[in-house]
């Protein structure tokens, strides 16, 4: 195997490579970002009053969007205000989806990845550097993210501070036959382990374990249908699963990591090995 040499080279001081390129090389292959399979929505995407958003990419199985902005060489402030304005405005516009802001820059100072951790949490921000390197009049773009989204706790971490309800808020919230989608649900969970009952908060529908917080799944009943939200990779197989059933995938929850899934009595009868399947791979993440 031969050793090839590689030399780094600066986009911004170059005299023939422009943000431009680096612009159209993600537009036609999102993927080099390294933040999944995405699609590409827009380029050059005009803010009312603000300018142009470099790159709008989206999942294309789910609500989410990426408001990306390039910048070559050092990132600097205007480039952070800009990247949360587009951010900002993209969220505003369209509700609907859930967004992230997305920085690329060559260098991202040690001075930026302090101001944007302040920021980290509150916004959903990813910071990605780029290097470039060439060899034989080739060209190279390695992207890599130094700032991942904050990454929220499970449900549970915060138990003590819940506030507590019962059955009767949940059958108003939603109605008595979705509640009862709940017991169905548990049923399945109590062949994992017996032991586990259903906790009724104001904000979910919760699972504990020997009676202590453990929730691995947690619901939320609607007028008409059951989501459950189940904590698990996002992964290839269990979506092609999903997409194969008749059951009604809503989107999976980077933040949090989970799938939700909205459940009617017909889905749960259906599907029931599946569910199955699906609970106690979530409890089996869980519990690792």
């Amino acid at each position: 195997m031969e050793l090839v040499n590689f030399k780094k080279i600066s986009l911004k001081n170059h005299p023939e490579l422009t943000e431009k390129f680096v612009q159209d090389q993600i537009a036609n292959d999102p993927k080099i970002l390294g933040l999944g399979e995405l699609i590409l929505k827009d380029k050059e995407r005009i803010q009312s009053g603000a300018g142009r958003l470099d790159l709008l990419l989206q999942e294309p199985e789910s609500n989410r969007r990426y408001e990306v902005e390039i910048q070559l060489g050092k990132t600097d402030e205007s480039h952070i205000i800009r990247t949360i304005e587009y951010w900002d405005i993209e969220r505003k516009r369209y509700p609907q989806y859930e967004h992230c802001a997305v920085i690329v820059a060559e260098d991202i100072t040690s001075r930026f990845l302090n101001v944007v951790q302040l920021f980290n949490g509150c916004i959903p921000i990813i910071a990605i550097q780029m290097n470039a390197y060439e060899t034989d009049n080739k060209l190279g773009l390695i992207f890599t993210k130094v700032i991942d989204e904050l990454k929220f706790g499970f449900i549970d971490e915060d138990e003590e501070i819940a506030e507590i309800t019962d059955r009767n808020y949940w059958e108003n919230k939603g109605s008595k036959k979705t509640v009862q989608l709940a017991d169905k649900l548990l049923i399945f969970i109590k062949e994992i382990d017996p032991s586990f009952e259903i906790k009724y908060n104001k904000h979910y529908i919760g699972l504990t374990k020997n009676g202590n917080p453990y929730n691995f799944a947690s619901f939320r009943a609607k007028k008409t249908n059951l989501r459950m939200e189940i904590r698990l990779e996002k992964s290839d197989e269990i979506e092609t699963e999903l997409n194969e059933s008749d059951l009604d995938l809503m989107d999976y929850d980077r933040r949090y990591g989970r799938y939700r899934i909205r459940l009617t009595e017909d889905d749960i009868q259906n599907n029931e090995e599946l569910l199955k399947k699906l609970l106690r791979r979530s409890y089996e993440y869980f519990s690792s």
